[in-house]
């Protein structure tokens, strides 16, 4: 029995200890994931938040078949969507600098911000998973719900583009 199943059972039944190891468990990638694709701090937290929401809404419905952590985020994915379908002019807004980083290490995050918005949607979504949340490629279809030849192309394409990119244009 995995980790996730046995917090589910223990959600199930009412454990508050176990819905805290779970939000603490995947609330940080899923937060990263919500703020590289709306590229706003405030908004992506309030996605995040979201999207735990719809997930203890429904997960008494929830089947284990897979990792929790892949179905959180496919509901994110959705959470953004609904984000840019509310917000359709939304502006890249500014990074907040944190303590301990560096100007250079700011600036090249904000390309990677930028190049990543640049691409188009289906790219984006594929990009963020495989090369910041580090997801293999099968995860990524399952995510997704897309084939494994179709995550490969991504991939390929947005190394292609980012190539591109970085080397001027």
């Amino acid at each position: 029995m995995d980790r996730d199943f046995s917090l589910i059972q223990k959600m199930r039944t009412g454990d508050e200890a176990a819905v805290e190891a779970f939000v603490k468990k995947y609330y940080p990638a899923i937060l990263r994931y919500c703020c590289l694709h709306i590229c706003n701090r405030e908004d992506g937290e309030d996605a995040a938040q979201e999207t735990f929401e719809r997930f203890f809404r429904t997960f008494e419905k929830y089947r284990h078949y897979g990792k929790a952590g892949n179905y959180l985020y496919v509901i994110a994915g959705n959470v953004c969507k609904d984000y840019f379908r509310r917000k359709k002019d939304v502006v890249m807004a500014e990074m907040p600098e944190t303590e301990g980083k560096c100007m250079e290490g700011l600036e090249e995050l904000m390309d990677i911000s930028r190049i990543l918005k640049s691409l188009p949607e289906e790219l984006q979504e594929t990009a963020i998973l495989y090369f910041v949340q580090e997801r293999k490629q099968k995860e990524i279809a399952k995510i997704t719900g897309i084939s494994l030849s179709l995550v490969k192309y991504r991939v390929k394409r947005v190394r292609e583009l980012l190539i591109k990119e970085l080397k001027g244009g």
